[in-house]
């Protein structure tokens, strides 16, 4: 049974023993565990939390193994030799380490600049460490060089719902409410491998009739228990959004009086969508035009209703836009702010959203301020004792930051806090050839994480039950993350760390390493904004289960705010109120497939692994359950390159090779490749992926890129790494070119009409031979005009000869599709699978029949013309 306990509280377990209430250490669900820690090693149990209700997935059970791993740090590490990073790691002091990291700053700055000294930071921060941190950056160190591993995370959500409701809160309503909704669309999601304890929710909606529709390349376990499973091409999901817009629009089932009450912008939409048609959209995605319709209509008719998103439509090149593509069905169906229902995403890591609300992003300032804005400068700048005119303005984002390390104009000495950018960031070897490029890299972390042992000095990092704070999890619940154990010997929380190196930085006295303190200092600076959390305090989160922002504080003598667990029940966070329609299209994957790479990549998480597997591949019990990092193959694919199941293939890109054990599995697009992205080294998944950015959210294109497959040999116990010597050398750094939105693939406007187009009529017919097909009349040739795009929709025949005739069509010349009527028969085939036919070109159709067979032929083509 799950324990449920009084904050803090010590439980009869012993004399040396106490048992505290805390969180997971994990995903965003931060689900409740109790754990009992005093006589080494801890142990822990769930609680009935509200967002996990007693629930625990293996990751959370096994937490506690590592607390007192033999890899665990508990000594700050340095060079031998100062400066060589080829010299080995030796066990220092934390005045020799601070004192080599704060004469790095020093020395780099004075001799490149402010901007020359960077911070990376990560979405497992508290609250507390994510505010110190982006403080630390801009008052310590007066840098605009920062940003964090959620940019690679949630950043394309992000921009869509600031664009289209002026906030950002990754589910605007608390989970429970998922479990009463009729319909849930999830696109990209899978809680059931990601986030177990929140299928309790699913489940229970299920078990009351609701329909659950998963949109993903593959079927995973969570699509296995979904009553619709929509199995598009990876980077296709916009038009999918477009289609099912469409749909909508022309059916009848728009909530009119919501759009019209609501909302801004729908007009523009309308026609952004008017040429996604049921069968054009079923050839670019891959889904059936019946399972289109399915979906809409089960949205559209449901009493409450939900559209969730998660990485799998985000981490896009176009991610904005296809979350923007999903939100505005969701506008357009009157799903946002209703109850029960509405638009969300789900949010990845552990403090994804409290870690992106108070700094560490390089536009941001505390409260989802923003940098640039000089009003919200001045408000943070006399919380924190500073004059607004010392603040930096927004750097590069993470990416880009990374990117340019060690080059002329780009960071020379960088600190990173609880993140592994060598495994996680795109496009990694690229990545870790710059971070070689560095005069001074020092990372704070638990263990030595592949980026940490590139490092010139190393910092042991207290662990999560060894620290205090708070964290944001999915539903924008602020929850108390408690300390139930002393950290091992030697070793610091990442608050105390940052608190001293301002010390030795003669920035001290605006610092604290008390996490209540830095908690209401966050308020005051969070007051007004956003994301405001002035009316939050730890006593309230104790008292209440957490609390919902924004919660600002009440007025002297007024009741204390309720926090808000429904956002948009009355308006949206706009100047108007309303939300905002912005009419988004489909273009194509930045990297398509080709000759050399004829596949499509696709990468996520599997059950027993999380992020960079820093934590996770050291757990005995999580690596007896996920051991080797695998590509999941269909059989078809596999059989055509000759790969069994545990054949050692290597998937080769652009940008490097990596190796994996074979999966065969029918659960797969027979064009597409999944591999995890919790391995390094020789098993990187992110050695592969391309780095290119939206437009909006600097999110790189994790999801989709062109792969090459290939086998390597039979099982091994441990898959060897490609060779060295075949691997592509990393790119280099090239300064970016100023964002700007991607064109798409077709030439689209918000002014596009369609319009139908018909070759038909009944013409006679006399027979050259079936070999020999001809002109029939000149009513059945049609040029495009230039500017426009058609497509062949239908084909209808008919034929009054005794004998078997053929209709042939024809684009410039070259025949397309041939249509065999019968004798005194007829034929009506749809043509969905005929491409775009673009400006300039001639359609035409002939027809061939048996030499000196007469007759009359019966024709109907039908186009549409955008």
């Amino acid at each position: 049974m799950p324990a449920t306990l009084v904050p803090g509280a010590a439980a009869p377990a012993g004399p040396r023993t106490r048992t505290t209430e805390t969180h997971c250490p994990y995903c965003s669900l931060q689900c409740g565990m109790a754990v009992t820690a005093g006589d080494r090693p801890a142990t822990l149990v769930p609680l009935d939390f509200p967002t996990n209700r007693g629930g625990l997935c293996s990751k959370g059970w096994s937490a506690a193994e590592l607390l007192d791993h033999p890899e665990r740090l508990t000594r700050p590490l340095v060079r031998a030799v100062p400066g060589d990073r080829t010299s080995p790691l030796v066990e220092s002091t934390w005045d020799e380490a601070l004192g080599r990291v704060v004469a790095a700053i020093g020395r780099t700055q004075a001799e490149h600049g402010r901007d020359a000294v960077g911070c990376f930071g990560g979405g497992s921060l508290t609250n507390e460490q994510a505010y110190q941190f982006g403080k630390f950056a801009r008052v310590a160190l007066r840098t605009s060089a920062i940003d964090y591993n959620g940019r690679f995370c949630m950043s394309s959500a992000v921009g869509a719902a600031i664009r289209a409701f002026g906030i950002d809160r990754g589910l605007p309503f608390p989970l429970a409410d998922v479990a009463e909704a009729d319909v849930v669309v999830l696109v990209g999601s899978n809680p059931a491998d990601t986030m177990p304890p929140a299928m309790q929710y699913l489940d229970a909606g299920r078990a009351r009739g609701a329909l659950h529709v998963v949109v993903d390349p593959r079927r995973t376990a969570t699509a296995r228990n979904a009553g619709l499973h929509l199995q598009p091409l990876p980077g296709t999901d916009l038009a999918l959004a477009n289609g099912l817009l469409h749909i909508a629009i022309t059916e009848g089932l728009v909530d009119e009086a919501y759009v019209a009450a609501r909302t801004t912008g729908f007009e523009a939409v309308r026609d952004a969508v008017r040429s996604y048609w049921t069968d054009r959209v079923e050839r670019i995605t891959g889904v059936p035009v019946e399972q289109q319709r399915r979906a809409v209509f089960a949205l559209a008719h449901a009493r409450n209703a939900m559209v969730l998103t998660a990485r799998g439509a985000e981490q896009h090149s176009s991610g904005t836009d296809t979350a923007t593509a999903w939100l505005n069905l969701a506008l357009a169906l009157g799903l946002p702010g209703r109850p029960g229902s509405g638009w969300g995403t789900l949010t990845g890591q552990g403090n994804g959203q409290g870690g992106r609300e108070h700094g560490q992003k390089a536009d941001q300032l505390p409260g989802y301020r923003k940098l640039a804005d000089p009003a919200d400068r001045a408000h943070v700048a006399a919380v924190w004792g500073v004059d607004p005119d010392d603040l930096p303005q927004p750097g590069r984002s993470a990416f880009e930051l990374l990117d340019a390390l060690g080059t002329d104009g780009g960071v020379r000495t960088l600190l990173v806090l609880a993140s592994n950018v060598a495994v996680s960031a795109p496009d990694a070897r690229r990545v870790i050839s710059r971070l070689g490029d560095l005069d001074f890299l020092a990372v704070s972390d638990f263990f030595l994480s592949e980026t940490a042992a590139l490092a010139d000095v190393v910092l042991p990092s207290a662990m999560w039950a060894e620290e205090s704070g708070t964290m944001t999890n999915l539903e924008g619940r602020v929850i108390r993350r408690r300390r139930a154990m002393d950290p091992p010997e030697g070793v610091r929380d990442d608050l105390a760390l940052l608190a001293e190196l301002a010390g030795r930085l003669g920035t001290g006295h605006l610092f604290s390493a008390d996490p209540e303190t830095v908690f209401a200092e966050l308020g005051r600076a969070s007051a007004g904004g956003a994301a405001d959390y002035s009316g939050i305090t730890y006593a309230r989160i104790d008292d209440e289960q957490g609390v919902f922002w924004p919660c600002p504080a009440a007025e002297d003598g007024a009741p204390g705010h309720p926090g808000t667990p429904r956002l948009f029940a009355d308006r949206f966070a706009t100047a108007d109120g309303r939300a905002r329609f912005v009419p988004v299209q489909h273009a194509g994957a930045h990297e398509q497939p080709d000759d050399e790479y004829p596949y499509v990549l696709t990468t996520g998480r599997v059950l027993a692994q999380y992020q960079s597997g820093t934590q996770t591949r050291r757990s005995r019990s999580l690596q007896m359950v996920a051991p080797v990092p695998r590509a999941e193959l269909h059989p078809d694919l596999a059989a055509r390159l000759g790969i069994t199941h545990d054949d050692v293939v290597e998937l080769a890109t652009r940008r490097g090779r990596a190796r994996f054990a074979a999966q065969v599995t029918d659960t797969i697009r027979p064009d597409t490749v999944f591999v995890p992205f919790h391995w390094g080294g020789g098993s990187s998944a992110n050695a592969l992926t391309d780095p290119a950015l939206d437009p909006v959210s600097r999110m790189p294109a994790f999801k989709v890129c062109a792969v090459a497959v290939t086998r390597v040999g039979g099982p091994e116990e441990r898959v060897p790494p490609p060779e060295a010597a075949g691997q592509p050398a990393p790119r280099p750094h090239a300064l970016a070119a100023p964002p700007a939105p991607r064109p798409p693939t077709r030439r689209r406007t918000s002014r596009v009409k369609s319009t139908p187009k018909f070759l038909q009529g009944v013409f006679p017919l006399t027979g050259e031979g079936l070999a020999k097909p001809g002109p029939v009349d000149p009513a059945l040739r049609y040029q495009v005009p230039a500017g426009a795009t058609a497509q062949a929709l239908y084909f209808r025949g008919g034929n009054s000869t005794g004998e078997l005739v053929y209709v042939l069509l024809l684009r410039d010349g070259e025949p397309m599709r041939w249509f065999p009527i019968g004798a005194k028969g007829d034929v009506h085939v749809p043509l969905r699978v005929v491409e775009d036919l673009p400006g300039g070109c001639v359609v035409e159709l002939h027809a061939a029949a048996p030499e000196g067979v007469s007759g009359e032929l019966v024709v109907d083509l039908g186009l549409v013309e955008v």
